[in-house]
């Protein structure tokens, strides 16, 4: 039974990897399952023992790369760092990682997918609630260690998120977004803003020399 569980989770990245070779290559439209299940090296019967539809096998794409930016923002969340500085790098993080994701592709995810934006808004916002909840639990160790000073946390974890939304490739495209370096530049100068503004050395609360 273990085999077979490890041999369908193999079977459904193989169609996932897919996906996202063609996405990059010929966007959705030109999607089809057959082409999935033939990139994939399987039978278009399988594809469908996995996913209903093209659309929720690139909603179930997105969802993994969000998946594996979330691990990445547990495992910083989780660091010794000082809450400041955990932060700062979760920040850049979910710019960083999801443009890395999609570096390949040749227009933004709104317009690959565009046929599937309801499904894709929906999602989306699910996937900033779950990111959301990270950065709160960092702001609020971060409080109780006196690193940081936040009234309401899952108000400003919220905005943090909004805040740094904006370099996301969603509306613009990797080439639009610039190269990583610059990417992360931004990133960076977002993230320093917002941390210095929810930090005790910011609230005049340093200890007096």
């Amino acid at each position: 039974m273990r085999a077979q569980t490890t041999a369908r989770a193999d079977v459904r990245e193989a169609i996932l990897d897919a996906v996202d070779r063609r996405l990059a290559r010929f966007g959705y439209k030109k999607m089809t399952i057959e082409e999935l299940a033939a990139d994939a090296g399987i039978g278009k019967g399988t594809v469908y023992l996995h996913f209903s539809s093209k659309e929720e096998a690139v909603l179930s794409h997105v969802d993994r790369i969000v998946e594996r930016l979330s691990s990445r923002l547990e495992l910083i969340a989780a660091g010794p760092e000082p809450a400041p500085s955990r932060l700062r790098a979760m920040l850049i993080e979910r710019v960083l990682f999801r443009f890395n994701a999609v570096q390949h592709y040749s227009e933004s995810l709104n317009d690959v997918a565009a046929s599937i934006r309801p499904g894709l808004i929906e999602r989306r916002a699910r996937h900033f609630q779950q990111e959301a909840q990270i950065l709160a639990r960092v702001l609020t160790a971060g409080r109780r260690a006196g690193e940081l000073e936040v009234d309401r946390i899952a108000e400003t974890s919220r905005a943090m998120v909004e805040a740094t939304n904006a370099l996301l490739p969603y509306s613009l495209s990797p080439k639009e977004l610039g190269n990583a370096k610059d990417v992360q530049r931004r990133a960076g100068l977002i993230a320093d803003l917002l941390v210095r503004g929810v930090s005790v050395a910011r609230a005049g609360r340093k200890t007096a020399r």
